[in-house]
């Protein structure tokens, strides 16, 4: 049975030449959330017994799916365990990525995997070539299983002793899962109250230091963990993978001291904390600005200034061909590096005797561009139609869009139709920017090298 699934994706899809990567990469998104939307609106999936209606499932699968974390209804107040374990596999689905379960299930029923599916999975995980793919692809899974049970073994530490051993163990795994797919999904609504999430374990090292090493681990990226593996030196790295490695870092890094000292007087967030819990939560917030999507401080408490910060980091987020959401941190390097460039009066950009492509400079330029008039129109329209200020409004379209699921307590208070156009914010922030980039790698060059007369104009 499923062999004759997998052969009939591959003959139906995959090996179809009329569809191109990008519309597989969005209908396989979209297939999920459709499927995910139907069995939510189940009544077994709901604790009241009815269906919780189209809307609320379609909103939760999308949030699921593209591994964001936004809800309108708080998830284990309102789903049932069949409705969790819905919810679980869309987030596994959303984080992997479809061109990964198809490797998985090739695997499986150990078929040979051909140059079309090579391809595909070389564009979703954004490589740069096809050396060495199915190993990427093998090891990312494997890395994922690894990585998911050991979260989920540490975390089962305290879930067990807390909820019994069933429950525990259920919830350890789902928050390990989760938190490596960078989605901000929690359970703990029925115990510590609705949307509370990891605010119960604001005190402890174990939950919040586990956690964020998966959210970390999971936002690296698939290409970098295969760097790793293979060069186990700094040294040896490629200057792509030390240039994640670095970024991570140091954004991790600047926003702890930032939320440091920012929220450490704050009485209504790390105020009344002592001095290694302020540390360790400010970190854990710069952590999870990563599009993970858990909180353990309150985020519509905050100072302005901290909001502010808050929706640039989301909207950075993780690194590319990883779990997480946003431009990427590479993006912004690069467009760092073109302003140094062209404050510097130069031609190219040029970094430790290497040149970066125009092409890749364009390519940051305008997944920059396309994203900010998103966010400043998302966060505009947010404002304007509710009571709410800017501010507000552009936190919670940098969460959506960049795929992160914190909020300032706002969601489940908006109007249908901005509730819905969260929904195609998270959509956009997820399978918009993927397909952008898998867009940008199969970009063919021009057959021609024509070039046209130059014409003068005034910038500035």
């Amino acid at each position: 049975m499923l062999e004759r699934f997998f052969r009939w994706v591959q003959d139906r899809f995959i090996r179809s030449r009329q569809i191109h990567a990008t519309r597989l990469v969005a209908g396989s998104f979209a297939a999920i959330i459709l499927v995910g939307t139907l069995l939510l609106a189940l009544p077994v999936a709901s604790r009241s017994g009815e269906s919780q209606g189209l809307f609320t499932a379609f909103f939760t699968a999308t949030s699921a799916t593209c591994v964001t974390g936004l809800v309108v209804t708080d998830t284990a107040l309102t789903w049932t365990p069949f409705g969790q374990g819905v919810i679980l596999v869309m987030i596994q689905l959303g984080g992997l990525g479809f061109m990964t379960v198809i490797t998985l299930i090739s695997l499986a029923v150990r078929r040979r995997i051909g140059l079309s599916e090579r391809l595909l999975m070389m564009s979703t995980l954004n490589l740069n070539d096809l050396d060495g793919v199915v190993r990427v692809v093998r090891h990312a899974l494997m890395g994922t299983a690894f990585f998911e049970l050991a979260g989920a073994a540490l975390l089962s530490v305290r879930m067990v002793p807390r909820f019994g051993l069933a429950r525990g163990l259920w919830h350890a795994l789902f928050h390990a899962v989760s938190a490596f797919c960078n989605a901000g999904f929690d359970l703990q609504g029925a115990d510590t109250g609705a949307y509370s999430s990891l605010s119960a374990f604001g005190e402890d090292p174990l939950v919040l230091l586990a956690t964020a090493v998966l959210i970390v681990i999971g936002g690296l990226g698939f290409f970098v963990w295969e760097d790793l593996l293979e060069n186990r030196r700094w040294k040896k790295l490629t200057l792509y993978s030390r240039l994640v490695l670095g970024l991570t870092a140091f954004f991790l890094l600047g926003g702890t001291l930032f939320f440091l000292g920012m929220e450490g007087s704050n009485p209504a967030t790390l105020g009344p904390m002592t001095g290694g819990e302020k540390w360790l939560n400010a970190f854990f917030q710069s952590v999870t600005l990563r599009t993970a999507g858990f909180n353990v401080i309150d985020q519509g408490a905050m100072t302005e200034h901290s909001l502010i910060l808050s929706c640039i980091l989301m909207l950075i987020g993780g690194s590319s061909g990883s779990t997480a959401g946003g431009i990427k941190t590479v993006t912004v390097w690069v467009l760092a590096m073109v302003v140094i460039t062209g404050l510097r009066g130069r031609e190219s950009v040029v970094f430790r005797g290497r040149s970066l492509s125009i092409r890749r400079c364009m390519n940051a330029v305008t997944l920059f561009l396309v994203v900010g008039t998103l966010f400043l129109a998302g966060a505009m329209l947010i404002s304007l139609t509710h009571d709410v200020s800017f501010v507000q409004g552009a936190f919670e379209t940098a969460s959506a869009l960049g795929t992160v699921g914190l909020t300032t307590g706002i969601t489940p208070t908006l109007a249908r139709p901005v509730q819905a156009l969260l929904a195609i914010l998270m959509y956009t922030g997820r399978v918009g920017v993927l397909s952008f980039s898998i867009a940008f790698l199969n970009r063919k060059k021009d057959s021609l090298p024509i070039k046209y007369p130059e014409f003068p104009v005034m910038i500035g």
